[in-house]
């Protein structure tokens, strides 16, 4: 019974042998300098930052209010080379950090608290009670 078997499934498996494409592709192994591989990393990230201050919501409504369709500006930025792509990203990396000023408020207080401390200390004002002359 095994015989019976063998025959079929060697003549099976020889085809499917015979059908797989055993072609290999000549594999390059070769060092690449530093600058190179730093151009290739750059490329990558300059595309995500691109994309990415692209979908950040503020963008994307001062776009629309502008009448800017945002499938065809990501088309656009797609078609861009990739030294373009770069030098946008370097655009967008030296932009001013928006932001709604709290770190400047509170800085500004707290520099204002410590002069009038320092005066109080020094016995010119008499602006906080918990400073013993």
């Amino acid at each position: 019974m095994l015989q019976r078997i063998a025959q079929p499934m060697s003549i099976v498996l020889i085809i499917s042998f015979l059908l797989l494409n055993f072609a290999a592709q000549a594999a390059r192994a070769e060092m690449i300098s530093t600058e190179t591989a730093i151009a290739l990393t750059g490329k990558e990230n300059s595309r995500a930052t691109v994309a990415a201050f692209l979908e950040r919501m503020d963008v994307r409504q001062t776009m629309e209010r502008q009448g800017v369709d945002m499938a065809e500006a990501m088309k656009r930025v797609n078609a861009l080379s990739d030294e373009e792509v770069l030098r946008l990203a370097q655009q967008i990396d030296q932009l001013p950090a928006g932001g709604n000023g709290f770190g400047t408020v509170v800085g500004a207080i707290l520099v204002i608290f410590l002069v009038l401390l320092i005066t109080d200390i020094l016995g010119l004002t008499h602006v906080f009670s918990f400073v013993n002359r």
